[in-house]
């Protein structure tokens, strides 16, 4: 079936509610608002964040946001659904929870796991429910006012588990996948959305592949928070405090391929960059009203050495802007670093970077398509040290990824190791995860290679079967791997990532950096 689109001209109230979550900037719900703006200034617009409301207001706030509006398009963002990592979240700490279940042997610990496993899988489910029916009762409260009334819903957790949630969402509910600016203005400007990255639940399945098509090329210009606080009234929510890092996008897309990771999906391949000019003057409007914290939001702030020179154009605009007190952070690939690009990281004021190597052992890393070169990596936060950077870095390790040793294990140590030599044990923090299996991932084609998953398993499943192959922590290695986190929660949860080095380098030692640093290629008779 066509996607249908015959009311569009009468889209002209648009109200953003970004579902509950945590309290994160909402930047995608801010640049999409901001986009329409420019393209038709005449569409009347209001963003709600339900990240600003307490839990027990949910409902009632949505509907007096409703009832104030009058909207005849919701436009819901949806940011998080899957919940595997080794932070604080529903009901605690979910690989805590996990790995107490699945692997103590105290039954006093296995019980607690299990305890808290279940207020976590009650809470997981039940905000499944909640989110649907806040859609739901939203779009019946919008046809009150406007018979034709339509919702569309996108963000993160939508474009990774568009087929699914089809089934979730109220009948033509419009379901986007990646970036949705030009879904909307087409809805805005009545125009036929058929070819777009977007199907419509329960009147049609999405085309086979849908998130594998590239997005449409967007301009992006600097955003107007002018507009956007007109239309916000919890604007300053976010500023109050000074604390929050407020994001600033520098480009779209990611040219890599890493076996687990869903940008490259999402986003596509093709890297987009936003000019230099309208990405300071951005950041001007904010620091105007006091912001001083700016998180570039891009999958990775240096993608690769193409675009070494638009990261310098970038940070040396941001040093001729006079913007002297501020602090930056984002993700980035140090392999990508130079010795100007290290200077200008100082200078504009990066106060925190994270590098998601997965693995110290260059054998794995190509396994896993990362591209890396960690001997690369090494002298380059050397030269980055030596340009004055003093702050903290994060290095995110995933143990037991595929082909994962006691071998690789000990590079990994000895890498760390390396790392913590460089900018000072107290500066380096190793982030501890396990790699989930995201859908439409390599490592997803992995599993149902290997009989691991079979074809029509459900990703958005918790049941303790599907969720334990989903975390990714497959045996041999899986129980000695649970054995040292548990260890290492005992031992000092407050510092989980050190002291599972510690433990790892205690039962395993480390071998000699260069054994970390190459990979021989095996040549088949």
């Amino acid at each position: 079936m066509a996607i249908s689109n015959s009311l569009q001209d009468a889209y002209r109230r648009i109200l953003y509610v970004r579902l509950p979550c945590n309290p994160i900037f909402p930047i995608g719900v801010v640049y999409l608002a901001d986009h329409i703006h420019k393209i038709a200034p005449d569409v009347e617009q209001c963003i709600f964040d339900m990240g600003t409301v307490p839990p027990l207001d949910f409902f009632t706030a949505l509907d007096a946001s409703i009832d104030e509006f009058k909207p005849n398009l919701l436009v819901f963002s949806w940011r998080d659904i899957q919940i595997y990592a080794p932070v604080g979240g529903r009901g605690g700490n979910p690989l805590q929870n996990a790995f107490e279940f699945y692997y103590s042997l105290n039954p006093i610990i296995k019980l607690r796991g299990a305890l808290n496993g279940l207020r976590l899988f009650t809470s997981y489910y039940t905000e499944l429910w909640r989110n649907s029916a806040l859609i739901k009762r939203g779009l019946a409260r919008a046809k009150q006012y406007h018979p034709e009334a339509r919702a569309m819903i996108g963000g993160g957790a939508v474009s990774v588990f568009y087929e699914q949630l089809g089934t979730k969402l109220p009948k033509g509910t419009i379901i986007s996948v990646g970036e949705g600016e030009a879904l909307l203005e087409k809805l805005v400007k009545g125009a036929s959305i058929e070819s777009d990255r977007c199907y419509v639940a329960g009147e049609q399945k999405p085309r086979k592949g849908l998130i594998h098509e590239q997005p449409a090329p967007i301009e992006k210009t600097a955003c107007n928070y002018n507009y956007i606080e007109s239309i916000w009234s919890d604007f300053n929510y976010y500023f109050r405090d000074r604390d929050f890092f407020i994001g600033v996008q520098t480009k779209r897309g990611c040219p890599h391929n890493c076996c687990y990771c869903i940008y490259t999906v999402i986003e596509g391949k093709q890297v987009r960059i936003n000019p230099a000019d309208e990405v300071v003057k951005e950041m001007r409007e904010l620091y105007d009203r006091g912001v001083r914290n700016f998180w570039f939001t891009d999958a990775q702030f240096i993608p690769a050495k193409k675009y070494i020179d638009d990261a310098v154009e970038l940070l040396e605009k941001v040093v001729d802007s006079g913007m002297t007190d501020i602090h930056w952070a984002a993700y980035i690939r140090a392999d990508n670093l130079t010795p100007r690009l290290c200077e200008l990281m100082v200078q504009t004021g990066m106060s925190y970077f994270e590098i998601g190597i997965t693995s110290g052992s260059q054998e794995l890393v190509r396994k896993m398509r990362m591209g890396y070169n960690l001997r690369v990596i090494l002298q380059n936060c050397r030269d980055l040290k030596s340009a004055g950077f003093n702050e903290l870095v994060s290095v995110n390790y995933s143990f037991n990824v595929i082909d994962e040793t006691f071998d690789t294990i000990r590079q990994t140590i000895a890498y760390h190791r390396e790392l913590e030599k460089i900018f000072g044990a107290d500066k380096v923090e190793p982030a501890i995860f396990f790699i989930g299996l995201q859908p439409h991932t390599h490592l997803e084609e992995y599993a149902f290679k290997n009989d691991i998953l079979k074809p029509d398993y459900d990703p958005m499943s918790m049941m303790p079967w599907t969720a334990k192959k989903l975390l990714w922590n497959p045996e041999p290695l899986g129980s000695f791997f649970g054995e040292v986190c548990l260890q290492a929660w005992q031992r000092n949860e407050n510092d989980f990532g050190r002291e599972v080095m510690n433990i790892l380098e205690e039962r395993l030692g480390k071998t000699e950096l260069e054994s970390a640093l190459v990979a021989p290629v095996l040549v088949k008779a």
